[in-house]
């Protein structure tokens, strides 16, 4: 108990505020191949280009015990591309939506006929078109965009992004937020649970109290003497919290664990998940609308390749092929403390794309769900921490378990001697 605790003195203290586990970010891009026929309502055929890998590293500042039992900390993220581990370079060239015209030209939809005819001039003289091809670091990291100079010149409040636009551009050299947690000093039981995040006990992103509700821990460690039932994390990408749930017992690399898994009912819809009601406005089972967190843009999370969703969303594009094995996620945490030793976090980001009438640049789209990317996060224990891990708590113990068994079955041959040698003496 004493060494889960989130204290200076404590065992896991240094492995909580510096993870040293080796992260990886690898990221998978979803090429259309077909993008002149998809302006003319052909469905979208995909190629999976990656995985495109960068090591990641993670630590906190900014920390701040308070007299609640809590600590305050900034997590900061910085990744660094690895050539040797990746399926391709930086430099690679990928034909994907123009997120930001797409984007912009969904949100606009209900404008008056003449607003989205001055759009779509505007669009053009822009040299804006549906589908664009660039890098994968000008995907990643940004690259200037003459809508988006135009949007911050007009609304320069509508969107957070100034200068590039880039999926990933908060992502690197980053923090996801002040969180605030339990340091489990008087209650080990609430180590590592959320207390707020950003000052905040809830989010307001979504329609329901359940939904906006910000639990369980930050997902890096969690209570210890866990029950194979479930755990909860709160995810700023995300944009709410998650529940996982036991699946099964093993063993990682010699450590006890039990593995948590996403429930397929993680992203269904509110018709067949009552519970996620708080999450529309909702399409298929399968797919997240976080349309309210990402800037009102038709945003869509997901598990890889649509997995574990309604078979119409694989079926209204070729090129994907889910599975369990390749996209879906896992924890493996050791349950006696709370320490996730294995994992792989795994998401998908689509965006909503379809004709919109009055601008020209939609085409003839039909509506569909388009895969844009998927990534991972995994890591897991090695090395000098593994050993030092798998000695402290699997060795040690056992050891110490058959101890007591041989001093027991010595003190029990010492009662008999002793016994003999009385009945003897006698």
């Amino acid at each position: 108990i004493q060494n889960v605790r989130i204290n200076p003195s404590s065992i896991s203290f240094q492995m909580w505020k510096d993870i040293p586990v080796p992260f990886y970010l690898s990221v998978h891009f979803f090429e259309v191949l077909n993008p002149k026929e998809v302006l003319q309502g052909a469905k979208p055929v995909l190629n999976q280009r990656g995985p495109y890998v960068y090591r990641e590293y993670r630590y906190k500042t900014n920390i701040t015990f308070h007299d609640n039992d809590t600590v305050s900390y900034l997590e900061y993220r910085n990744l660094f591309f690895q050539p040797d581990l990746s399926n391709g370079t930086e430099n690679d060239y990928i034909v994907v939506p123009n997120i930001l015209m797409l984007g912009a030209a969904a949100m606009l939809e209900t404008l008056p006929g003449i607003a989205k005819f001055i759009l779509s001039k505007v669009l053009a003289g822009l040299q804006q078109e549906a589908f664009m091809n660039r890098t994968v670091g000008e995907i990643m990291w940004g690259y200037n965009d003459s809508l988006l100079n135009m949007i911050n010149l007009v609304l320069p409040d509508l969107v957070p992004f100034k200068g590039k636009f880039g999926l990933f551009i908060d992502f690197n050299d980053s923090n996801s937020g002040l969180f605030t947690v339990n340091t489990g000093m008087k209650n080990i039981r609430q180590v590592h649970m959320i207390d707020s995040w950003n000052g905040l006990k809830k989010v307001n992103y979504w329609q329901s109290s359940q939904c906006n509700m910000i639990n369980g821990t930050a997902g890096e460690m969690w209570p210890p003497f866990m029950s194979p039932t479930s755990l909860e994390f709160y995810s700023p990408d995300a944009c709410r919290s998650m529940t996982l749930v036991y699946e099964q017992s093993g063993k990682f690399k010699g450590v006890p664990i039990y593995r948590f898994v996403a429930p397929k009912t993680l992203f269904a819809n509110g018709t067949d998940y009552p519970p996620n009601e708080g999450f529309c406005p909702c399409m298929q089972s399968g797919i997240q609308n976080v349309s309210t967190c990402r800037f009102k843009a038709p945003m869509f999370i997901s598990h890889p390749h649509f997995y574990n969703a309604d078979p119409s969303l694989v079926n209204a594009v070729e090129g994907l092929h889910p599975s369990k094995e390749q996209h879906g996620l896992f924890l493996d945490v050791h349950p006696m403390t709370g320490i996730p030793l294995n994992c792989s976090i795994k998401l998908q980001l689509n965006l909503y794309i379809k004709e919109v009438s009055g601008i020209t640049q939609t085409g003839n789209i039909k509506p569909v769900v388009l895969p844009l990317l998927w990534f991972a996060e995994s890591g897991s224990i090695e090395g000098s921490v593994l050993k030092q891990f798998y000695n402290n708590l699997v060795l040690i113990p056992s050891v110490l378990d058959y101890l007591q068994y041989i001093i027991l079955g010595l003190s029990v041959l010492f009662f008999i001697s002793a016994a003999v040698l009385l009945v003897m003496s006698k």
